[in-house]
């Protein structure tokens, strides 16, 4: 699968006319983990030929992407390189050239069939219960014909004179020989009417010209590679080893799109996702580590990815998964990176001043710590830590009807926020033995003072420690919370 003489050479091409998606971010990655593990090179190679949907703000935006997952190039835009330019708009005179020497060898020649003639000939075909394909009406003009139609001014386009007869085979690291009879191959354009090269041709140029090695691409594109090799073959170029990689398909099986969530990389980001745990999971859509291991650094998996193991059935979207991945890697964050990150989620939120004290940051980092193992995320995690910062403003419903109902509840918590007054120094240790004794001398189980505490201090029942979360309150702010909601109670307002 690699020559050793020939160093790896692979590509990714994408179009600035959009974001780049989850599909062709794990394209890219195992483009680049294929080069990272051979010491070869990663080319990332702009197809923006399509002017009118080309946009410079999608290329910056596909270029950040790239950049946060850290995904690096070795040759393309920014970076350059000896293949250069790395924009498919800025080839064209590369592409002029190509297309005359395949004019010069007869390999292609000049189309004049109009668009309603060409849509009359897909109507029959059809009609007749043929696969629509190009009549073949240009392909023996005589060249006093040709020169008769060029000398008047007929618009044109230039089709690749294919093979007829035979079978054209495509050599499949992934999927084996994949054979497709030249019966069916049409005479393909290569050359549009308004003197650009297609899609087809100009990545054949591109990758013969830049000594492309390895194509790497989705699975979608296995139907046009019968029209690449014999451009390839057509064009004097080594025949690159191709692999194509599965389709991602949504949970019911059905093409992923929007209606199933975040499909680019940018959505993923701004939803919180960190790029180690999408990175990770792009590489669990169609490649099996092994050993049951799912969370791999990007070093183990460059020494693992093997082109030959990725799968040839589509790969399943699972949001739970990746969601279950990112808790893992945001709950290894040291606390001080999880700070800087959700700064600005709390200065929103208006928890907290632009440049606190020392005392006051030092606390807010407490604050962190006590909930960041039982986040998925940033956001998950300032809304797990908002009643640090601001009594609540609801109370967990099922929790109002187990740790409210009881009818000493209101006179309990007053007593216990009375009792408060008693604890000195306010820590953990001390509010803990307060609450064990007071449950004695009650002689009720601790549960029944803990929850309904819980409860009113922070309006959900699920949690850090309750001890800890009221040390890091205040004794003041404990007692105050209590007694409102004790306030409630009696009214029967909660």
């Amino acid at each position: 699968m690699v020559d050793t003489e020939h160093p790896v050479r692979v590509r990714f091409a994408p179009s600035p006319t959009g974001s780049l998606h989850i599909g062709g971010a794990r394209t890219a990655y195992f483009n680049w983990l294929f080069a990272r593990q051979h010491g070869g090179t990663f080319v990332l190679r702009i197809d923006d030929t399509d002017t009118a949907r080309s946009t410079e703000a999608s290329l910056q935006e596909i270029l950040d992407s790239f950049r946060w997952l850290g995904i690096d190039w070795d040759e393309g835009p920014i970076v350059g390189g000896p293949h250069g330019p790395y924009r498919q708009s800025e080839r064209q005179e590369i592409y002029r050239a190509a297309l005359d020497k395949l004019v010069s060898e007869g390999r292609v020649y000049p189309c004049f069939c109009s668009q309603e003639q060409l849509a009359k000939d897909r109507e029959e075909a059809q009609r007749q219960g043929r696969a629509p394909r190009y009549v073949g009406r240009c392909r023996n003009l005589s060249r006093e014909q040709v020169k008769a139609k060029m000398d008047a001014g007929e618009p044109h386009v230039y089709r690749f004179r294919s093979p007829q007869v035979g079978e054209t085979v495509v050599h499949d690291v992934i999927r084996g020989d994949v054979v497709f009879s030249n019966e069916e191959l049409d005479d393909f354009v290569v050359w549009k009417a308004d003197g650009t090269p297609t899609y087809h041709f100009a990545s054949c140029v591109d990758d013969s010209e830049m000594h492309i090695t390895h194509v790497i691409r989705a699975e979608e594109h296995l139907s046009n590679t019968p029209k690449h090799v014999v451009l390839f073959e057509a064009l004097g170029a080594e025949l690159p080893v191709f692999a194509h990689v599965p389709m991602i398909l949504a949970p019911d099986r059905s093409k992923l799109s929007k209606r199933h969530g975040a499909t680019s990389v940018r959505e993923y980001r701004d939803a919180g996702i960190l790029p180690e745990a999408l990175i990770n999971y792009l590489l669990l859509l169609g490649f099996a580590p092994g050993e049951d291991k799912e969370i791999l650094t990007r070093e183990e998996a460059i020494k693992l990815f093997d082109l030959e193991r990725v799968t040839k059935h589509a790969a399943v979207y699972d949001v739970k998964k990746l969601e279950w991945l990112n808790a893992q890697y945001f709950r290894a964050l040291p606390v001080d990176q999880v700070l800087d990150m959700v700064w600005s989620l709390l200065r929103e939120a208006g928890y907290v001043e632009e440049n606190p004290d020392a005392h006051t940051l030092a606390w807010i980092r407490t604050v962190i710590q006590t909930s960041q193992d039982r986040s998925r995320n940033a956001g998950e995690l300032i809304a797990n830590v908002s009643y640090y910062f601001q009594a609540p403003q609801q109370y967990d419903e099922k929790g109002v009807k187990k740790h409210f109902s009881h009818p000493d509840v209101a006179d309990r918590l007053d007593q216990l926020a009375d009792a408060l007054d008693t604890v000195v120094p306010f820590t953990v240790s001390n509010i803990e033995r307060l609450y064990r004794g007071l449950a004695e001398s009650w002689q009720v189980k601790a549960a029944q003072l803990i929850h309904p505490t819980r409860l009113a201090i922070s309006g959900v029942t699920v949690g850090p420690g309750l001890f800890d979360i009221m040390a890091l309150l205040g004794r003041e702010e404990c007692q105050e919370r209590m007694r409102w909601v004790a306030v409630k109670l009696r009214a029967g307002q909660l």
